[in-house]
């Protein structure tokens, strides 16, 4: 990882503290999560991964994955509410979004990097999301809890009652969810990626 990610002038115990310090930082931003009515109470939004976003602006895509890692293992063996469950959501899904914001900025650069980023990774996103709460997350999630998967679902059908199975839970609540929070990261993301690079190219 540290080939792919070093840049000209940046040594490995460099790149390195950078990660730690950010993944420091990300790692406190998972406390401060928001749950919004419009969906179920275990479904919060943060800002987490911005720390992940600069990162990986700045020292590259793999060094933002890395960020989304270790924020996520320190949260799972520090301070987990979802057995694990949601630090591995957030590593798969989260690190998507991640990693496609910070390819299309290495590609492009300043505000269209960003903004095409984004844009591309909000859809990305979202559609790894719908997938892997279909597949792997919801099932997994109502096993560690010991929780009927019935259950899970209607306190989604409490909101709206379009969700009747699995498959509208993940169509009326995962991905509308997904769409809010990488929307909410771009917009964050596009005002302060300039003075953020300066910051970390430092």
């Amino acid at each position: 990882m540290q080939n792919a990610i070093k840049k000209p002038g940046l040594s490995s115990t460099k790149i390195i503290a950078k990660v730690g310090v950010l993944s420091a930082i990300a790692y406190v931003l998972m406390f401060i999560s928001v749950p919004l009515p419009i969906f179920p109470s275990f479904l919060k939004i943060d800002l987490s991964d911005i720390p992940a976003i600069f990162g990986g602006m700045s020292l590259g895509p793999m060094a933002g994955l890395a960020i989304v890692i270790v924020k996520n293992f320190l949260q799972g063996i520090t301070a987990s509410t979802t057995g694990g469950v949601g630090e591995f959501a957030n590593i798969v899904i989260g690190g998507s979004y991640v990693l496609i914001i910070c390819l299309f900025y290495r590609k492009l650069k300043g505000t269209k990097g960003v903004l095409a980023g984004g844009l591309v990774g909000i859809v990305v996103m979202t559609i790894m999301g719908c997938i892997m709460n279909y597949y792997i997350m919801m099932p997994l999630y109502a096993t560690v809890y010991g929780m009927p998967l019935e259950q899970i679902i209607q306190m989604g059908t409490v909101i709206n009652p379009k969700v009747t199975d699995l498959y509208t839970f993940v169509i009326w609540m995962i991905a509308p969810f997904n769409i809010v929070k990488a929307v909410l990261m771009t917009v964050v993301t596009l005002p302060l990626f300039k003075k953020m690079e300066k910051l970390l190219s430092k």
